[in-house]
């Protein structure tokens, strides 16, 4: 039997205003962020794997290194978090998969293991997230049969939290092989004072 497929879609559109700048231009070892959130989702087993950029969006196609995935932008990212989730499902809907993880840009702690353990668990009707020290974290993977409901939950800032909090979900527990600290601050970066 055939593994199920399952589609990337990481969420890079916000400005940042807390960070100073959009996070998908921080730049960490020598990536910036949206380049190594997006070959996480690659190297976790995701296909294809759509980008959906919004704050500075022609500043990030001229900097990063996207080759090889689909970039979307979306033109309502000040609403927050909810229509760039609804923007990305739209960029899928001709797509054959079964689920989609979904992955902020700003969690630069994620892993490829993280991402194919969570896949592990991929079929129509899964609501799974990854979990850090037992709190909720990302990616999380949302089964097909969740995406209408999903779709029309997603407002504001959001994203699907409010869909995902009414459903029975399953964790996954990736403390032993990924961290789920988002970066809100430069202080936040891992190897800086704070972090």
């Amino acid at each position: 039997m055939a593994e199920p497929r399952v589609a990337g879609l990481l969420l890079a559109a916000g400005g940042g205003r807390r960070y100073g700048m959009p996070k998908a231009l921080v730049e960490l070892d020598g990536r910036l962020f949206v380049e190594s959130s997006a070959a996480v989702l690659r190297e976790g087993g995701c296909a294809p794997v759509v980008v959906v950029l919004g704050a500075r969006a022609d500043d990030v196609r001229a900097t990063a290194d996207l080759a090889g995935y689909t970039v979307v932008d979306n033109p309502q990212w000040t609403t927050g978090m909810g229509s760039s989730l609804r923007v990305g499902l739209d960029a899928l809907s001709e797509s054959e998969f079964e689920a989609v993880a979904v992955l902020p840009v700003d969690v630069p702690g994620v892993t490829p293991a993280a991402v194919r353990r969570v896949l592990g668990h991929a079929s129509p009707g899964a609501l799974v997230r990854a979990t850090y020290a037992e709190l909720p974290g990302h990616p999380v993977l949302i089964g097909r049969e969740h995406f209408s409901g999903v779709y029309a939950s997603a407002t504001g800032d959001v994203g699907a939290r409010d869909y995902l909090r009414s459903h029975e979900v399953t964790g996954v527990d990736c403390s032993d092989i990924a961290t789920g600290v988002d970066v809100d601050r430069p202080a936040d970066l891992p190897g800086r004072a704070g972090a």
